[in-house]
């Protein structure tokens, strides 16, 4: 993957491998001692069934996916569900 700088990301869309539009790129988790990132923080979408999807979430119910998890970076955010 080619390297894009995170303010190019941030507000960017992110859908499920499967279509689905899950919501907004709110932030980025990493490991502050090794850089190594962690976590997509992703504002759900409003008109998203909460029950649709199984990915961990944070005090404030933005949805948590694992860096792993991303397939693709382009005018979406493409992540595995």
């Amino acid at each position: 993957m080619s390297d894009i700088l995170a303010e190019n990301l941030s507000g960017k869309a992110v859908m499920g491998s499967d279509g689905t539009e899950l919501g907004l790129l709110y932030n980025i988790t990493m490991d502050l001692k090794s850089g190594q990132l962690h976590d997509l923080v992703i504002e759900p979408d409003d008109e998203l069934p909460s029950r649709a999807v199984d990915f961990d979430r944070d005090d404030a119910d933005r949805f948590l996916v694992p860096v792993n998890r991303v397939q693709a970076v382009k005018d979406y955010i493409v992540v595995q569900r």
